[in-house]
């Protein structure tokens, strides 16, 4: 869901916006706070830390455009609200999104939902174009450095420092060899994509794991690998042949 904030001196202007929200796109907006001055904008998007901020221009005291002044880093994207048309070439300059014009109908606003979505859909491709680029050509080597995209930009691992990774629901859990974990929102499937075949296994639908650091495998009543730092795994039963193929096989 879009993590989003209205701030609009109108009670009803903001009541309306929401709704429209709520009706035509469903499930697809979480609106965080609903703000009628700058002042309890700044509090909420501190707060809250937005996706996208819907912002009246022309407001009491201080406008819209002053918000954006005060902020020391602006992480969201802006859709400016106003009721005068001669407020649209500044929302424009202020490099908003894009900017609606009161009384707010739904097409406009399905207009508006859609460029968000496409600037959101073309940076997520040029951060799979950075990452590309990052680990393209490691080969088998495990010392070449792997980007791992955060949420705050990239964290470069040494491929050997990863003792195992670990799926959780649609997150993966990067365990490295000092005991540093890095969470990632990408799938157990996607990060063992980026991973060489020949060092790490996946042994299990939840665990993707460093053959270098194996110890002992274990198969007698459950199967389970003991890594060198004490760690037990578990190797599933439709995954126990392939391991068991990979580990014993010549290099």
């Amino acid at each position: 869901m879009i993590k989003t904030i209205i701030v609009d001196d109108e009670y009803n202007a903001r009541e309306f916006l929401e709704q429209l929200l709520l009706r035509y796109f469903p499930g697809k907006f979480l609106v965080l706070e609903k703000c009628e001055s700058v002042d309890a904008a700044e509090i909420a998007i501190e707060n809250f830390n937005p996706e996208l901020v819907f912002l009246d221009i022309q407001m009491p005291n201080k406008n819209g455009f002053e918000l954006l002044k005060s902020l020391k880093n602006i992480n969201f994207e802006v859709i400016f609200t106003t009721a005068h048309s001669e407020f649209g070439i500044q929302a424009v300059k202020a490099s908003a999104l894009d900017y609606l014009l009161k009384p707010i109908g739904h097409l406009d606003l399905l207009e508006s939902v859609k460029k968000y979505e496409n600037k959101l859909n073309k940076a997520s491709q040029q951060d799979r174009l950075l990452l590309l680029i990052e680990n393209i050509g490691f080969g088998s080597s495990e010392y070449h450095k792997i980007a791992f995209p955060t949420d705050k930009g990239f964290e470069f691992v040494k491929v050997n420092s990863i003792l195992y990774c670990e799926a959780e629901s649609n997150y993966t859990k990067v365990v490295l060899l000092e005991g540093n974990i890095i969470t990632l929102s990408k799938t157990l499937k996607a990060v063992e994509e980026l991973l060489p075949t020949t060092i790490f296994n996946r042994i299990h639908r939840s665990y993707l794991v460093n053959k270098n650091y194996i110890k002992r495998f274990n198969k007698t009543n459950d199967y389970f690998v003991e890594l060198t730092n004490g760690e037990s795994l578990p190797v599933s039963v439709r995954k126990k042949e392939d391991f068991i193929h990979d580990i014993t096989q010549k290099k």
